[in-house]
């Protein structure tokens, strides 16, 4: 398959594989397969982590000062764990005993 550009310049045309006698099923290759490419880190995960807690500590204050944090009480924070627990072990309070 021959290409040709508007100024009649040939390119060259990508050779084909040789032709193999083996069937695909008995060929293997002595490659392994390329590992996954890891993600580049991106935001807070590529920051200095002292960077991160100074950024951290300066919302947590603004949060508080602006009214906006919640501080969970005692009596908050057991009923959350209760429902947090009674959600995640629904299957095992309604199974029956075989």
């Amino acid at each position: 398959m021959d290409i040709r550009i508007t100024d009649d310049t040939k390119l060259p045309t990508p050779a084909s594989p040789a032709p193999t006698t083996e069937s695909a099923a008995t060929t293997t290759t002595a490659e392994a397969p390329a590992p996954p490419r890891q993600r580049a880190r991106r935001g807070f995960a590529a920051m200095d982590p002292n960077l991160v807690r100074e950024i951290s500590r300066k919302g947590g204050k603004a949060a508080h000062e602006a009214g906006k944090a919640h501080e969970f009480t005692s009596e908050e924070a057991r009923a959350a764990g209760r429902k947090g627990g009674l959600a995640s072990h629904a299957k095992r309070r309604t199974a029956q005993p075989a």
